[in-house]
């Protein structure tokens, strides 16, 4: 099989798989907006009524005129159609990218979803993607570092720092530095934008600023578990026969490490990069909170608050298809960086 051959029958793996989860989610969804939708109808034609009867225009028949309404709305609504009908139309939309508008405007008088995922996915990206980059550079180089140092005070320091930070709540990490650094010393901003409808648009030095609290909250939670973990993928590369014979032939040690241990750790390192960044453009439901930061988390939190499902919808299958892409990005990465591995050309002697 070529690379190409394989390359198509993975990713068209990809879509049958997002294809059956969106539908499976559909199916959840429809059911909770099902009665949500019947009680927004239900006000709506309460409130009509009420405006008819303070105008002087009140229906001979209420009780007629209100079935006749609810009526009309639940065929607007597709509530007049079966079950099964309505999971596989709301899925078609949604993986052709109809997510439709939600009931009430998020960003300022934004109402379609999305324009909302739009706007919400860049300020996620510009937070905790940066957050992340920082995350992995500074892991792998304390991780290489407490490998080559095996047992030493700095490797047992690095240990129990680890284990330490990885334990502390985000959120409550997060609650601290505010209290310190923003409402104690005055030094940086306690919101992220601060119009409360998060439509206000501020100086890259202003956004930098406020940047500073989370992404430093972040990286001191995270970077601990990443140097962690490539402090014990170094060390059993390290232990291999061709490290030991690069050092016999008297190759400098610099070289051993970042030009043949590193080099053959890439594989796992690199398939935990990609996940990790492709993850954090899904940002953090409770952090962007504690930060009033409008990124997806927090979109996704007022989706959940309010009762979004179209926004929920569109949240939920942006992050599936993240998760999807990044598998087919590391599996074809892993094939390419550890030649034990065969992508696509497998049979192929």
């Amino acid at each position: 099989m070529g690379f190409g051959k394989y390359l198509i029958i993975r990713f068209l793996n990809a879509l049958v798989v997002l294809a059956l989860v969106t539908i499976l989610v559909s199916a959840l969804f429809v059911k909770v907006a099902e009665q949500d939708l019947t009680n927004t109808i239900q006000e709506r034609v309460n409130g009509e009524l009420q405006a008819l009867q303070r105008q002087g225009h009140a229906p001979e028949n209420p009780d007629e005129w209100r079935a006749e309404r609810i009526k009309f709305y639940r065929h607007q609504y597709h509530l007049d159609k079966s079950y099964s009908w309505r999971v596989f139309y709301y899925a078609k939309r949604t993986l052709t990218l109809d997510f439709g508008n939600t009931k009430s405007p998020i960003f300022g008088t934004e109402r379609n979803v999305k324009g909302i995922i739009s706007k919400a996915l860049p300020r996620t990206v510009l937070l905790f993607t940066t957050a992340q980059i920082i995350i992995i550079l500074i892991g792998i180089l304390l991780g290489v570092k407490a490998a080559q140092l095996v047992g030493s005070a700095f490797d047992r320091g690095l240990s129990v720092i680890a284990m330490v930070m990885s334990s502390i709540p985000m959120w409550w990490f997060g609650m601290i530095m505010l209290l310190v650094f923003s409402f104690k010393l005055g030094l940086f901003p306690s919101n992220s934008i601060p119009d409360p409808n998060l439509t206000g648009t501020a100086h890259i030095l202003d956004y930098m600023k406020r940047m500073v609290l989370p992404v430093l909250t972040i990286v001191t939670v995270s970077f601990g578990g990443w140097a962690w973990t490539t402090r014990n993928i170094m060390i059993g590369t390290m232990q291999e026969d061709f490290i030991m014979a690069a050092r016999a032939k008297g190759v400098p040690e610099r070289k051993v490490i970042y030009g043949h241990a590193l080099r053959a750790a890439a594989p796992p390192i690199v398939t935990m990069t990609i996940f990790a960044l492709l993850n954090s453009m899904g940002g953090a439901i409770i952090t962007e909170s504690v930060f009033n930061w409008p990124g997806m988390g927090r979109v996704y939190w007022i989706a959940l608050q309010t009762n979004e499902i179209n926004l929920i919808m569109g949240l939920t299958f942006m992050n599936v298809a993240l998760y999807l892409a990044g598998v087919i990005i590391a599996d074809v990465a892993y094939g390419f960086l550890d030649p034990r591995v065969k992508v696509g050309a497998s049979a192929q002697v």
